[in-house]
């Protein structure tokens, strides 16, 4: 097993680290060419800029059993079509019985947002040490899980 985490702006990548080196997992971390990342437990990927080009790259590198950390539906969805387990930054976890609701959500809010007269939407709240704790504790349970198969 495996975990890859789609780093470009992922704010749980030590907490990954962290989990994951108590287990002795490797972990991978996947970035574009517009972010500089560094780690002295992980192996860093920088793949070319181009739209979606970290996420076909994870996907590719990904197998059966691998854990994915993504707040991307799309690539939690392709994640899951090759057998590996996928979890947002959240610590919700993507399954194959939430995923096509999530896919519907987020085509149904882009059409809203093309649709709207307003063109600023305002970002995500801030990340509290609360959000922190809940992903930590969601992503060790589905460690846990994921190595138990």
């Amino acid at each position: 097993m495996k975990i890859f985490v789609d780093a470009d702006a992922c704010p749980v990548v030590d907490i990954v680290e962290d989990i994951a080196t108590k287990y002795n997992i490797p972990v991978t971390l996947l970035c574009d060419t517009n972010h500089v990342l560094t780690s002295d437990y992980s192996e860093v990927v920088v793949v070319g800029a181009g739209a979606d080009a970290v996420d076909y790259k994870l996907i590719s590198i990904c197998h059966r059993g691998d854990i994915v950390v993504t707040q991307d539906y799309g690539v939690a969805a392709m994640a899951l079509g090759k057998g590996a387990f996928a979890i947002h930054q959240s610590g919700k976890w993507y399954t194959n019985e939430n995923i096509d609701q999530m896919l519907m959500e987020r085509h149904l809010n882009k059409k809203a947002r093309r649709a709207s007269s307003r063109n600023h939407i305002k970002g995500p709240r801030k990340r509290t040490d609360e959000d922190d704790q809940r992903f930590a504790e969601s992503f060790e349970k589905l460690l846990r899980k994921a190595n138990n198969l």
